[in-house]
Parts: C-alpha cells; sequence; structure tokens
C-alpha cells in the first residue's frame, strides 16, 4: 500500500520528501493560531510514519494483516516554524517479539517510535505508537 495515497494522507498534504521521509511542507494551510504547524497536522505525520515503518519493517505480512492503533503518546517539544519530516524507528528487541508473537498466535502488538524534526534537526515533536496486528484468516 502506498501510504501516501491514503484519503486522509492526502488531504492533510502529507508527502514522501526529497530524502524519502515522510514530511510536511510549512504551509499555511496547517499552521495553528501562533502560525506553526498545527499539533493534528504534527500527530497525523508521527502516525502515518508509523504505520509505514510497520510496511517496511515487516513487508512479508502487508496484504496479509489488519493493522490497528491501539494507543499512542506524543510529546510537542518546539513549535515547527519550517517543513518537517518524520523518522521512526522500531527496536530490534520488539522485532523479535512481535515476530515471535506473531508466528505463535497469529496476532501482536508492537510500538513504534517516531522523532518530528525541522530542515534544521531541531526536534519538534516525539511519539510513541502502539500497533496491534491481526492476521487475516
Amino acid at each position: 500500500m502506498n501510504i501516501v495515497e491514503i484519503p486522509f494522507v492526502k488531504k492533510v498534504g502529507i508527502n514522501k520528501n526529497k530524502d524519502g521521509f515522510l514530511g510536511l511542507a510549512f504551509d499555511e494551510s496547517i499552521h495553528n493560531h501562533l502560525q506553526s504547524i498545527h499539533a493534528s497536522a504534527q500527530f497525523a505525520l508521527a502516525e502515518t510514519a508509523s504505520g509505514e515503518m510497520l510496511q517496511t519493517e515487516f513487508p512479508e505480512l502487508v496484504g496479509k494483516v489488519i493493522p490497528v492503533l491501539r494507543d499512542s503518546q506524543i510529546k510537542f517539544r518546539k513549535p515547527a516554524l519550517k517543513s518537517i519530516s518524520a523518522f521512526p524507528s522500531i527496536s530490534s528487541d520488539s522485532i523479535h517479539k512481535f515476530k515471535e508473537h506473531m508466528l505463535k498466535k497469529g496476532r501482536a502488538s508492537i510500538t513504534v517510535n517516531v522523532e518530528i524534526k525541522d530542515t534544521e534537526g531541531i526536534i519538534t515533536s516525539t511519539g510513541e505508537f502502539n500497533w496491534f496486528v491481526q492476521q487475516i484468516n
């Protein structure tokens, strides 16, 4: 699945940037009352990047599972005053446990961490996204 083709993702304006990361351009359409990128736009970028990370890390599961975001936590650190990009990661221990549970039970949970940085490398927000993944029978 091309994640940037999801209707909501398109509406928000999330795209792949020149470095291949998901990002948002600094555009008035996603500004808040302080003329910085709105918190909900940053959340949407981080959540979308966490979902894409699942596809990247587990390509063998694409089309064979249904991933659902179970819960998340995000912290806004600095105003986003420039274009931003998402940098997701999953610990190797989490990957190992996830694969083990998927093999045994056909379902598992996994946490994806995401940093949102502006074009100067300033971290504007960080998030933790907990996914529940169920095999399709």
